[in-house]
């Protein structure tokens, strides 16, 4: 985060521009600022941001364009608000992106708002509600197909897994892990078993895409190579470190396994404790038994991690074990595509990759899908078992995947099975409602037309449509929660009965009974804005001390 002192001084750099230009916008924004267009400036100086080798990109508000004035915003003058901000953009744009900081400068000419916007990562072109935006000049514009390909190119040129080690040779791989990579293309390519067993190693290498002309790739290192070979590929890694923990986050034990990852991440499942879980379904007396995990999960999700690491980045994969049922898998870099749904619902391969050299090894010796219906095969398979569906949670270049294995809310899984005419998109958008998580304005029309949630954004719960489809009516008045004519009520008795009280007096009686769906802040801020509606309305007044008492007759 930049200091006060760099933020003023970017400012006066800012202002003194003869105009703006692709990568600096003024608003005057004195009040209010539609939230829409400011998505689509976010989307336009991130391209531009990133077409003209800039790391960042800003929008000010409270400057007039015309001659560079200070008029002063206050838009979303509370800073927790402001903050939200940065949320609320993320779920609109490619990958989750958002600003990489919003500083507030107060002049003697009022105060300035200022987004510091990231150029668009190499490769992947920012899409604000699924349109990308650029700027000719001043002005916002759909960004053209030259600009949006020249963003994509960016991949294309630089596969950092076909770069060719000169130093190394086919000695430095891994004799058994060769054997195991011929078998496995021998198994994908039944047609050719005979006439693989004739080929020599370097011909096999070749075949197979793993080595390029006979001469040994980063990628061979990373799937192939003897452990003391991974310092070819120096500064990067080709490291997994699996992680234990207990149920207070603690950690228990740990081990690390480098090339050749297409033995080690053998060795990595076998690390994983994978209990039988039992429950019983409605409608039978008999339990189910399943897996915690399903090895066909495990194995995906970690291929994933190896076959879109940022090996640039020079950090390493970590899978974290907890004992209380849940697997977290954590590699660097961005996620290409525009979010998770897109991947899920899509059903097919990627057409832009990070390494597609290493993804074709890869798809080659049988470790990953090659027609992209891996990751919905994962949410098929939680979602078959009634398990929260696969979590993907996309940070500053890191991709974290969360996998739980056991139900967490049996009234929940009740209600999607008694369903059954539910979409995996439906269900995605339901899982999110059911973990407290954001979901987007898509999916809110959709899930309201099909009558599955309630409440106000964003503060949604499962409908009584659902609810009462499967007799949990009562879980559904506690999500509910009281109405805000309910609450005035209450501390209207209050105050007849007790004469005056603080705000803390009234949210001691009323945060239990708000729906449970809110944070505790969220709570609070409802009840602050319950006292501020009946103030206005001359039912209460409140004192000097912040005591708030029924007014006088």
């Amino acid at each position: 985060m930049r200091s006060t002192t760099e933020i003023k001084q970017i400012l006066q750099q800012l202002l003194s521009l003869r105009r703006e230009n692709e990568v600096v916008e003024f608003k005057e924004a004195k009040n209010q600022y539609d939230f829409d267009k400011l998505g689509k400036y976010f989307s336009a100086l991130c391209n531009e941001a990133n077409l003209k080798g800039q790391r960042s990109a800003w929008l000010v508000f409270g400057i007039k364009d015309i001659d560079k004035s200070v008029v002063g915003s206050h838009y979303r003058i509370n800073r927790d608000i402001l903050d939200c901000l940065k949320g609320e953009v993320a779920n609109h744009t490619t990958a989750r992106l958002s600003f990489i900081e919003i500083y507030e400068v107060n002049l003697p000419e009022g105060r300035v708002v200022m987004f510091e916007i990231p150029a668009a990562p190499k490769g992947i072109p920012i899409a604000w509600k699924g349109h990308y935006y650029g700027r000719d000049g001043e002005e916002l514009n759909a960004l053209n197909l030259e600009e949006i390909e020249r963003i994509r190119e960016q991949v294309r040129g630089e596969d950092w897994s076909i770069g060719v080690i000169k130093e190394a040779t086919i000695a430095d791989l891994s004799d058994k892990a060769i054997a195991k990579a011929r078998k496995s293309y021998k198994k994908k390519n039944k047609h050719l078993a005979t006439e693989i067993d004739t080929w020599d190693n370097i011909t096999f290498l070749n075949k197979a895409k793993i080595c390029v002309k006979g001469e040994v790739t980063r990628t061979a290192i990373l799937l192939l190579g003897k452990p003391e070979s991974e310092h070819f590929i120096n500064p990067a890694t080709a490291k997994i470190s699996w992680i234990l923990r207990d149920k207070d986050n603690m950690e228990k034990d740990y081990q690390h396994f480098a090339c050749p990852l297409l033995l080690n991440t053998d060795e990595v499942y076998k690390k994983i404790r994978n209990l039988k879980y039992r429950y019983i379904a409605d409608g039978t007396l008999f339990p189910e038994e399943v897996d915690q995990y399903d090895p066909y999960i495990i194995r995906e999700a970690l291929n994933n991690c190896i076959a879109h690491q940022d090996y640039t980045l020079n950090g390493k994969i970590n899978l974290v074990e907890h004992e209380d049922g849940k697997l977290i898998f954590i590699n660097s870099g961005s996620f290409i595509p525009s979010s998770i749904e897109e991947v899920v619902i899509a059903d097919a391969p990627e057409s832009t990759y990070r390494n597609p050299f290493l993804v074709e090894a890869m798809i080659n010796l049988n470790m990953i899908d090659a027609i992209g219906s891996g990751i919905k095969r994962m949410f098929d398979i939680q979602h078959k078992k009634f398990f929260p569906l696969p979590e993907y949670e996309f940070e500053e270049r890191k991709v974290k995947v969360t996998i739980i294995g056991k139900v967490v809310d049996m009234n929940y899984a009740r209600k999607v099975a008694s369903m059954p005419s539910l979409s995996l998109t439906d269900i995605i958008a339901l899982d999110k409602v059911s973990k407290g998580k954001t979901i987007n304005d898509s999916e809110i029309k959709i899930l309201r037309m099909k009558k599955l949630i309630e409440g106000r954004k964003p503060n949604f719960h499962i409908s009584a449509t659902v609810a009462g489809a499967t007799g949990e009516k009562a879980d559904y008045i506690k999500q509910r929660g009281i109405d805000d004519d309910y609450c005035q009520k209450i501390i209207l008795d209050y105050l007849r009965k007790f004469g005056r009280g603080k705000r803390k007096q009234f949210e001691n009686v009323l945060l239990e009974k708000l729906p449970d769906v809110l944070r505790t802040d969220q709570k609070q801020h409802k009840i602050k804005n319950i006292l501020q509606k009946m103030r206005r309305e001359g039912k209460i007044v409140i004192e000097k001390n912040r005591t708030w008492t029924l007014p006088k007759v």
